[in-house]
């Protein structure tokens, strides 16, 4: 007898199972049927003159939003990310502080000698003095190795290099500077933010620590003395060092001597050397040395043999041959005046070493 699934007339012989087997892994579900896109009429509808035996069903079900609804939810959710990034982005930028020059902060220390001024030819004297050894003009103002730092490329660190370079050649060699006739190559070096001071500086010097001129160049007063040789002897050292990502530092320290001749004077007249040594710091950040200019941040300046009374904001005072500093009394200072201006005046002793020695005696 034929079970309750298989046809009358039993199951095929070579199919076990008959057609139910094969179609046996087709499930049609419910997930499966509410989402055909073909449905048959009800017998009802059939009824009703329907000459289709189906009909079709929207591309969406309950529950399933059209093709535009995708692309909006996309659409928001994209928007939703930029701004969460854009977001992010303005919390975590800090605009940068306003990195204005700083003002330079200056000192120069008068160096007296303890007797009479050395004299005589200019070869001569630097032959018997310390500065027998140091090279002639720019070529004693050598640059060291350059090496790349954290945040400054090897060509940025010999850019900064090559700038303090120009600016201790223009400041301290140039014939013009030194007699006090110009100042336009010293300043076109200086930081924009520093101009201001710098030109108060060349106009109305003051020893205040912040407006002398001689903070920023070496001159002399062309109504006392005058060159005697147009070589100045020059020897000294730079480092490099980086103080924060954007600021990068040189520290200068040379020393020049110069043989020089009371004004008026003739050639036969006795030279004397003159010894200027000069400790600044510079300070580069990146537009500066694109721009080939430095912030002169700090200048110390020993200089002699001169007087301690001279006043050396203006220019140096160099004593000529024979000459002997004028005994000098500190200055009267009052520590009430609170409302007066303290200057920063000092004097010191210049070395007798320092002084190109007699020369020795001819057999």
């Amino acid at each position: 007898m034929a079970g309750r699934g298989d046809p009358p007339e039993g199951t095929p012989e070579g199919f076990p199972g008959g057609g139910e087997e094969e179609y046996r892994s087709v499930v049609f579900d419910e997930s499966f049927v509410r989402a055909a896109r073909l449905q048959e009429f009800s017998a009802q509808e059939r009824l009703g003159g329907h000459v289709e035996a189906v009909r079709s069903r929207p591309a969406w079900g309950p529950g399933k939003r059209p093709r535009h609804g995708a692309l909006l939810l996309v659409l928001l959710i994209a928007m939703a990310f930029a701004s969460v990034v854009y977001l992010g982005a303005r919390t975590s930028y800090q605009p940068l502080p306003d990195q204005r020059a700083e003002p330079l902060l200056s000192s120069v220390t008068p160096l007296a000698p303890q007797g009479a001024v050395p004299g005589g030819k200019p070869a001569d004297l630097y032959a018997r003095s310390p500065a027998a050894q140091f090279h002639s003009g720019a070529a004693g103002i050598s640059l060291p190795p350059a090496k790349r730092t954290a945040h400054f490329s090897e060509s940025q660190v010999i850019a900064a290099l090559s700038t303090v370079k120009d600016y201790l050649v223009q400041s301290s060699l140039d014939p013009e500077v030194l007699a006090g006739d110009a100042v336009r190559p010293v300043r076109l070096l200086v930081d924009p933010d520093q101009l201001e001071q710098f030109d108060q500086s060349m106009v109305s010097p003051a020893d205040d620590g912040r407006h002398a001129a001689t903070g920023w160049l070496v001159r002399f007063d062309p109504a006392e003395v005058r060159p005697a040789d147009t070589e100045v002897r020059v020897r000294g050292t730079m480092r490099v060092a980086e103080v924060t990502p954007d600021v990068l530092e040189v520290t200068s320290d040379h020393t020049f001597v110069y043989a020089l001749r009371p004004a008026g004077a003739d050639a036969t007249a006795d030279a004397s050397l003159f010894t200027v040594r000069r400790e600044l710091a510079f300070r580069f950040d990146p537009e500066d040395l694109r721009m080939h200019r430095a912030e002169v941040l700090t200048s110390r300046v020993q200089a002699g043999p001169q007087a301690c009374t001279a006043e050396t904001a203006d220019a140096l005072h160099p004593l000529s041959a024979g000459l002997r500093a004028t005994p000098a009394r500190p200055s009267v200072t009052d520590p009430y005046a609170t409302g007066s201006r303290v200057t920063g005046a000092v004097c010191g002793v210049l070395a007798p070493s320092a002084q190109p020695q007699p020369s020795s005696p001819t057999p």
